[in-house]
């Protein structure tokens, strides 16, 4: 029997695919936005970001990203929008405005492109 390999990788141009890459790099931040479901987690966030990326072992491009509250940099850096919306909430930022960033449109534009979707 013939084995086929499914190593592929989709490239869809303005687009980070989250796939098995891009989980394995985004890890340590996922896992940290993860335990920010518990209110106390985002506190200590909060009140020492530095020290909270250090105790996930987060990477310097993804500490940068956070740092630059940059959410597209962090999708790109392997976190997942799932996990994301989280930190994004921190940062005072709605899922509405993270799709706006991801689809270069202002939040009310990106509210009123779903609603004519519908």
């Amino acid at each position: 029997m013939e084995s086929h390999s499914h190593d592929y990788h989709i490239d869809i141009p303005g687009t980070t695919v989250f796939d098995g890459r891009m989980a394995m790099k985004g890890y340590a931040l996922n896992k940290m936005c993860y335990d920010f479901n518990r209110a106390e987690n985002r506190e200590a966030f909060k009140a020492d970001p530095e020290g909270w990326m250090e105790k996930y072992g987060l990477r310097d491009a993804q500490r940068q990203a956070i740092r630059d509250n940059d959410i597209l940099a962090m999708i790109e850096e392997g976190g997942n929008i799932y996990y994301l919306a989280k930190l994004a909430g921190i940062f005072k930022l709605s899922v509405q405005d993270v799709g706006g960033l991801q689809t270069g449109r202002t939040t009310e534009e990106f509210k009123q492109f779903l609603a004519s979707q519908a």
